[in-house]
C-alpha cells in the first residue's frame, strides 16, 4: 500500500508540514479531503487540470508530512485528511506570533516611557 511512511516528529514534523503546504495544489487537495471526506487520487484529479499520477505524488508528500492517511478499500486507495500534524504547525504559529506580540509590546512600552 502506498504511503504511511514514518511521519517526522518535533521540529522536523513542523518543517514537513510547512514544506507540504508550500504548494498550492497540495493545499487544494488537503482542503478537498478535509471538506468532502476521503477520496482516491483518481477522484481528486477529476475536474482538475492535473493528472492522477501528479495527484498521487502530491498525496505522497502530504502523507509523509502526516497530513493525510491512505486507506485501502478493495483495489482502491482513499486518502483521509489528518488534523494532528496541522494542529502542531498551527500551535507553532500561535507560539511564534505570541512571542512577536510580546516583543512589540515591550518596544511600545519602551517608546512610551522614553522621555522626550
Amino acid at each position: 500500500m502506498p504511503g504511511t511512511t514514518d511521519v517526522p516528529t518535533g521540529p522536523d514534523a513542523t518543517a514537513a508540514v510547512f514544506a507540504a503546504l508550500g504548494d498550492t495544489v497540495r493545499r487544494e487537495l488537503l482542503r478537498a479531503l478535509a471538506t468532502d471526506g476521503p477520496a482516491s487520487a483518481t477522484r481528486l484529479a477529476d475536474g482538475r487540470d492535473i493528472s492522477r499520477q501528479a495527484v498521487a505524488k502530491h498525496l505522497a508528500i502530504l502523507d509523509r508530512a502526516g497530513l493525510v492517511r491512505p486507506e485501502r478499500h478493495g483495489r482502491e486507495v482513499r486518502y483521509r485528511a489528518q488534523g494532528d500534524a496541522l494542529s502542531g504547525a498551527a500551535e507553532w504559529i500561535r507560539q511564534t506570533g505570541a512571542a512577536w506580540d510580546r516583543r512589540l509590546e515591550r518596544l511600545a512600552h519602551a517608546i512610551d516611557t522614553t522621555p522626550g
